[in-house]
């Protein structure tokens, strides 16, 4: 996105505030990939926004007053003076409501929604028929959106996703080399791995920390991407989220705070699905990654994954690293 490219590199000072019994704090702010980064004054991350999320509080006061949509109790404050920061933060929100559907479809689907629920009084599969709409009219950009919220959300709870400035670009190689739009590794509160809406997928940090090749933090990508195929991960919000959410979904574009912290207790107890070897042999034959590392990975006898083994759809190739050993290093430290 060409405005993206136009405030690269831009910050600027701020005062944050996670909650109204909280302290205000003097923080920095960069402003990212359609999102905003909040630093305290070591640098340290604490807090990431996605701009397609982000309410001002106050228009046309000073200071500026923005919060996170759906979560008016986290603030941020940019004074006058912060013109640049100002601008480019309105510039970006109005780039990326431009590329969402236009609202007034989604208004159409509001009012079909509101005589199918009426009809939901006679008709069984209704809910079924709603929540396969639904995911239907759900853009990407949307999809983006929601997944991004539901990452704050576990943060909240498992703590920050590891992050430097030095690993941030290598995250992007491996989101790119596995085909997913971000990589994010995970301290605690995951057990495994677990795939977001808007192709955000969590790994836990054993898999960078743990392991010498880099394909098997790259199987763990795949293996969620193979998840994400067979079932759309907005499907799994819908469902934890119920009737009420996805009607609400459907007719007002939004999700309740509420749906997305349910939605992060559920996926983050529950055991993932399994994918068979067929399904991932395939997906590590698209991506050129071998199968091996990351069987032996699942398993040091190699006993349960022989198949991953056996069936390498890589073995006996002469490939190139799926990341070289500078960037597999600075990897293997972003949660030091």
């Amino acid at each position: 996105m060409t405005v993206l490219r136009e405030f690269q590199r831009l910050e600027a000072a701020g005062i944050w505030r996670p909650s109204p019994e909280d302290q205000r704090r003097d923080v920095i702010v960069s402003l990212g990939d359609a999102t905003l980064t909040i630093t305290d004054m070591q640098d340290r991350p604490l807090a990431h926004w996605s701009l397609a999320a982000v309410k001002r509080a106050n228009p046309g006061e000073f200071p500026a007053l923005f919060h996170p949509d759906g979560d008016p109790g986290e603030t941020l404050e940019l004074g006058a003076d912060e013109t640049t920061m100002l601008d480019a933060i309105d510039k970006v929100r109005n780039a990326i409501d431009r590329s969402r559907p236009h609202p007034g479809r989604l208004r159409i689907y509001g009012g079909l929604g509101i005589v199918a629920l009426a009809v939901a009084l006679l008709a069984v599969g209704l809910p079924h028929t709603m929540r396969s709409h639904t995911l239907e009219a759900v853009s990407q950009v949307h999809r983006k959106a929601i997944g991004q919220a539901l990452l704050g959300r576990i943060e909240r709870v498992s703590g920050q996703a590891c992050s430097t400035p030095e690993a941030e670009p290598i995250l992007k190689k491996l989101a790119d080399r596995t085909g997913v739009r971000r990589v994010a590794i995970m301290r605690e509160g995951i057990a495994d791995s677990l795939t977001l809406p808007g192709r955000i997928v969590l790994i836990h940090r054993k898999y960078v920390e743990d392991y010498e090749d880099p394909a098997v933090a790259a199987g763990a990508v795949l293996v969620e991407r193979a998840r994400a195929e067979a079932r759309d991960p907005m499907a799994d919000v819908l469902d934890i989220g119920g009737i009420t959410a996805t009607f609400r979904l459907l007719t007002t574009g939004e999700i309740r705070r509420e749906t997305l912290d349910r939605y992060s207790e559920v996926m983050l107890a529950s055991p993932r699905p399994p994918v068979d070897d067929e399904t991932l042999l395939a997906e590590f034959g698209r991506t050129a990654i071998p199968s091996t590392p990351y069987a032996y990975a699942k398993d040091a006898t190699g006993e349960s994954t022989v198949g991953l083994i056996e069936a390498d759809p890589m073995a006996g190739r002469d490939l190139a690293p799926v990341l070289n050993d500078r960037d597999w290093v600075q990897l293997q430290n972003i949660c030091g």
